[in-house]
C-alpha cells in the first residue's frame, strides 16, 4: 500500500517482516538478547532515578549539609553535640546561614499507643526551624515552628509521607488526631504531613520538637545529643564547614578527647551506603547493555555475511545502496521495537522483584515504581541500542561488490574475512566485559559469605529479642526499672523451654544504640589514654553470658555478690584485654573512672558482633546491680530450647500479669535481626549474580555464533584437509585452538579492566580484597569452561563433516 500524499509505503515493512519470518530462530535470538539487556538496564535506571537522580523535596539540596564529629582513629565515627554545645555553635558559626538540629540516633523506635494497641513508630526529634532550613512545605497541615520548640509548648508531631500512608492510610483526617507516647504519657497532636521522598533521618515516621521531649540534666536546661543541619553560605564549601566544626570541637570544654568535624551534603547522606551499591548495579547494567549491543551486532554481522549473495543480487538488479541500508535498518527497527517492548515488561518485573528483595531501610524505596520514567528509559535505551547495533553493521553489509560476490562461491566472498575479523573483535570485547562483571559479582558474593561466617559468638536462631514498653510511672526511676527487668527475667526464666534470660540496652546490630565510651587503665600516661579505643559499655546480669553463649576465657562471670556497695568490678572482651594488657593477664587490673572510683577486672570473655556485624568494638561489661547510669535496659533477650516465636504469646501474658501497664512492644528472633543486617549484602550478591549470569550467557552465545560461522565459512578448506587425510580430531583441535585464542585475548583484556576498576568497590566489600586473586582466577576458569562448551559444538561439527558433500556444495 502506498500513500501518495505522504510518500509513505508499507512495502519495506512487509519485506522486512517477510525476511525475518524466513529466519525465526535468528530473529528470536536478537529479540530475547535485546529484552534481557534492555530490561535489566531500564530496571536499574528506574531504581537509580528514584534513589540517586530524582531531587529531594528540599530547596537547593546541593547547599544543605549535615555535620557531626568523628575521632581521628575512626573508633567513634558519629560523635554528636550536646544541646548546650549545639546552641553555642549555632550562635558562633560563620559557614552556615541557617542552622537546625536533629537527634543524633536518627529515627529511633518508640512505643505509641493508638486505639488501645501499642505500635512502634520511628521518631526523630528536630529543632523547630528544621523544615524551614530544608525549605520543605507540607502536603497537608503545617510544619513544625520555632514556637513549638520551647519549654511549655503543646506537644505536636509532623508525619512523614510514608508514615501517613502506612499508619493512617493517607487519610487527611489524621490532622488533629493524637498519638500517646506510652513510656511518658505525652500526647502528640498531629499537625502536618511532609511530602513524599523526605525520608530524613532514614526510616522516620514522625518528627517532634527537641526541647519539649528532653529532660533536665544538672545545670543544663536541656539534655539531647544532636547532629547539625544547615545551609552553606554562597562563598563557602563543604570543606570550610567541616574545618569550622573541627575548630569548634577543639574549643569546647565538654569534649575531653580530640574530635574532628564531619560534613556531608544532605543528598549524599540520604543515599548513604546504598549509593555505592546502586552505582555498582548501574555500571553492571551498562556493561550488560554494552554486551547486549555487541552480541546483537555480532548476530547482525553473521546474518549480513549469510546475506551477502542476496544483497549482491539485489544490487545487480538495480537496488541502490541507500535502499539496501534502509531495508536493513527497517528490519533492525522491527527487532528493536520488539526487543524494547519485551525489555520494558522484563524491566517492570525486575523492579517489582527489587522492591520485594530490598532492605526496609533502602532510601526512598516508596518512590521506586514503574511509570513514565521507566517507559521513557526503555525508549531511550532501545533507541541507543538500535543506533549502536544497527547502523554500522547495516552500512557494512551494504558495501558489497556485486560482481566479486556473484563470481565467488556462496560461502566465500571478499567481504567474509573482514566480517569474521570484526565478529571476533566483538566477541573479545564481550568476554572482557563478562570477565569484569563476573569479578565484581564474585567479590560481592565473597563479601556475603564473609559476613555470614562472622563469628557472632551466639546462636541467633535460639534467641528472642523482646522490647518492653514501660508506662510513665517508671520514667526517671532507674532503681525501679532495674527491679522490674530483674523480676521479669526471673519469671520468664521459669517458663518451660527457656534456658536463660538477660536484659540488654539495645537491639542487635544497632551501632548507634547503647552506651559508647572510653576508659583509662590504672597507670596509663596521658598519651596512652589518648590512644584508648571507644568501647561498647554493656550492663550484664549473672546469666548474661550464658544467655548469649559467650565463652568465658579467663577469670569469672558476674554473680549475685556483685551488687551495690560491694567492690566495683568489670569484665572485658578479648579485644579490650589485648589493647590494655597485651602481654599479661587482665585479671585483677583496674580501670579508673574518676577520683576514688576504680573498676577491678574479674573476667575476660570472647568478642561478639552484637552491635555491629562489620565493625565490632571492644566491650566493657558492668554488673547491672552496680550500674552507674540513670536508666536501665528495657529489652530482654531470651535463650530458648526450641523456636522462639512459639513462646511469644506466653511471654506477653506473663508480662501483663507480673507488671500491669508494661507491654511487649516487639518480639523477634535474633535471627530476624541478623537477616536485616545481611539484607543489603544478599541483595547486592543476588542482583550482581543475575548480571554476571546474563553476561556469561551472552558471551557464550557470541562465541558460539562466531565459531559456528567460522566453521561454515571454512567448510571448503576443512573438506580439502579431510580429503587429503587429516584426522577428524585434528580439525576439532584446530577449531578449539582458534576459539581459545579469541577467549585468551578477551580474558586478558577483562583481567586488566578488573584490576583497574574493582578498587572502586571497597565500600561494598568485607573480608575480601578488591584484587583478590582467587576470585579473579575462578572468574577466568568459569569463562574458559563456558567458552569451551560454546566452541565445542562447532568443533564437533567440523570433525563430522562429509568431505564429498562439502566439496560438491
Amino acid at each position: 500500500m502506498f500513500f501518495p500524499m505522504t510518500g509513505f509505503s508499507f512495502a519495506p515493512l512487509r519485506l522486512a517482516a517477510r525476511t525475518l519470518r524466513l529466519a525465526p530462530s535468528w530473529a528470536a535470538s536478537v529479540v530475547l538478547t535485546l529484552a534481557l539487556g534492555i530490561g535489566l538496564a531500564t530496571a536499574v535506571f528506574t531504581i537509580a532515578d528514584a534513589v540517586l537522580i530524582r531531587p529531594l523535596p528540599v530547596r537547593a539540596p546541593d547547599r544543605v549539609v549535615v555535620l557531626w564529629g568523628v575521632t581521628p582513629d575512626g573508633a567513634t565515627d558519629h560523635f554528636p553535640l550536646l544541646y548546650g554545645d549545639a546552641t553555642v555553635y549555632k550562635r558562633s558559626v560563620r559557614a552556615l546561614t541557617d542552622v537546625a538540629f536533629f537527634s543524633f540516633g536518627g529515627a529511633l523506635p518508640v512505643p505509641i499507643e493508638m486505639g488501645g494497641n501499642i505500635t512502634r513508630l520511628h521518631r526523630s526529634m528536630v529543632s523547630g526551624n528544621y523544615f524551614d532550613v530544608l525549605g520543605t512545605r507540607p502536603v497537608i497541615g503545617r510544619a513544625l515552628r520555632a514556637e513549638d520548640d520551647v519549654r511549655g509548648a503543646a506537644p505536636v508531631a509532623v508525619l512523614s509521607y510514608a508514615g501517613w500512608q502506612r499508619f493512617f492510610g493517607g487519610d487527611s483526617s489524621a490532622i488533629g488526631r493524637r498519638m500517646l507516647l506510652h513510656f511518658d504519657g505525652t500526647q502528640y497532636t498531629i499537625v502536618g504531613v511532609m511530602p513524599r521522598g523526605l525520608d530524613y533521618p532514614r526510616g522516620v515516621d514522625f518528627w517532634t520538637p527537641v526541647v519539649p521531649n528532653s529532660g533536665p540534666l544538672g545545670d543544663q536546661p536541656i539534655y539531647a545529643e544532636l547532629n547539625v543541619i544547615g545551609r552553606l553560605r554562597s562563598d563557602v564549601s563543604v570543606a570550610d564547614a567541616r574545618l569550622e566544626l573541627t575548630r569548634f570541637f577543639e574549643s569546647t570544654k565538654s569534649v575531653s578527647w580530640r574530635v574532628t568535624g564531619v560534613a556531608h551534603l544532605l543528598t549524599d547522606d540520604v543515599v548513604g551506603n546504598v549509593g555505592p551499591a546502586v552505582l555498582a548495579f548501574g555500571a553492571a547494567a551498562a556493561l550488560l547493555l554494552l554486551i547486549t549491543c555487541i552480541n546483537v551486532a555480532n548476530l547482525l554481522l553473521v546474518r549480513g555475511l549469510a546475506r551477502i549473495r542476496e544483497l549482491a543480487v539485489r544490487a545487480a538488479l538495480g537496488a541502490s545502496r541507500a535502499r539496501l541500508i534502509a531495508q536493513l535498518l527497517t528490519e533492525c527497527a522491527i527487532l528493536a521495537i520488539a526487543g524494547g517492548t519485551c525489555g520494558a515488561l522484563l524491566g517492570a518485573a525486575a523492579v517489582k522483584g527489587f522492591i520485594a528483595l530490598a532492605p526496609a531501610d533502602t532510601p526512598r524505596l516508596d518512590e521506586i515504581h514503574v511509570g513514565a520514567p521507566m517507559l521513557l528509559g526503555a525508549i531511550a535505551v532501545t533507541t541507543l541500542a538500535m543506533l549502536l547495533f544497527a547502523v554500522v553493521p547495516s552500512i557494512a553489509a551494504s558495501r558489497v561488490d556485486a560482481q566479486t560476490v556473484l563470481r565467488a562461491t556462496s560461502t566465500r566472498s571478499s567481504g567474509g574475512r573482514g566480517f569474521r575479523r570484526a565478529a571476533q573483535m566483538l566477541v573479545i570485547g564481550q568476554i572482557a566485559l563478562a570477565m569484569l562483571v563476573l569479578c565484581v559479582a564474585g567479590l560481592v558474593g565473597r563479601t556475603l559469605v564473609s559476613l555470614e561466617r562472622v563469628p557472632v559468638a551466639f546462636d541467633p536462631a535460639r534467641l528472642l529479642v523482646m522490647e518492653l514498653a514501660l508506662p510513665k510511672s517508671y520514667m526517671g526511676d532507674a532503681t525501679r526499672q532495674r527491679a522490674l527487668v530483674t523480676q521479669l527475667s526471673a519469671s520468664i526464666a521459669s517458663v518451660r523451654g527457656v534456658r536463660a534470660v538477660a536484659p540488654v540496652y539495645t537491639t542487635p546490630f544497632a551501632p548507634a544504640g547503647g552506651v559508647i565510651g572510653r576508659i583509662a587503665a590504672e597507670g596509663q600516661s596521658r598519651d596512652e589514654r589518648s590512644r584508648n579505643p571507644a568501647a561498647d559499655f554493656e550492663l550484664a546480669t549473672p546469666d548474661y553470658f550464658t544467655t548469649f553463649g559467650i565463652p568465658l576465657l579467663g577469670g569469672r562471670a558476674f554473680n549475685d555478690d556483685d551488687r551495690d556497695g560491694s567492690q566495683t568490678v568489670a569484665i572485658v572482651s578479648a579485644a579490650m584485654a589485648k589493647h590494655y594488657w597485651p602481654n599479661e593477664s587482665p585479671i585483677g587490673k583496674r580501670f579508673v573512672r574518676g577520683p576514688n572510683d576504680e573498676l577491678t577486672v574479674v573476667g575476660v570473655v570472647g568478642d561478639t558482633h552484637y552491635r555491629s556485624l562489620r565493625n565490632p568494638r571492644p566491650a566493657l561489661y558492668l554488673p547491672l546491680a552496680q550500674s552507674p547510669f540513670p536508666f536501665a535496659p528495657t529489652t530482654l533477650v531470651v535463650a530458648t530450647d526450641g523456636r522462639p516465636s512459639a513462646l511469644v504469646p506466653t511471654f506477653q501474658r506473663l508480662v501483663a500479669d507480673v507488671a500491669p501497664g508494661v507491654a511487649v512492644a516487639s518480639a523477634a528472633s535474633l535471627d530476624t535481626y541478623l537477616g536485616g543486617a545481611l539484607a543489603q549484602p544478599r541483595m547486592n550478591a543476588l542482583l550482581l549474580a543475575l548480571f554476571a549470569g546474563a553476561s556469561l550467557a551472552l558471551a557464550a552465545v557470541g562465541l558460539f555464533g562466531v565459531m559456528a560461522t567460522s566453521v561454515r565459512l571454512r567448510s571448503h578448506e576443512l573438506s580439502i584437509r579431510l580429503a587429503l587425510g587429516a584426522a577428524p580430531g585434528e580439525l576439532r583441535a584446530n577449531v578449539l585452538r582458534h576459539a581459545l585464542t579469541i577467549v585468551s585475548w578477551g580474558l586478558g583484556a577483562g583481567l586488566v579492566a578488573s584490576l583497574a576498576t574493582t578498587r572502586a568497590l571497597r565500600a561494598l566489600l568485607f573480608g575480601v580484597s578488591p584484587t583478590d586473586a582467587s576470585t579473579l582466577a575462578v572468574a577466568g576458569v568459569l569463562l574458559l569452561v563456558v567458552a569451551f562448551v560454546a566452541a565445542y559444538v562447532p568443533a564437533v561439527r567440523a570433525q563430522r563433516m562429509d568431505p564429498a558433500a562439502a566439496l560438491r556444495e
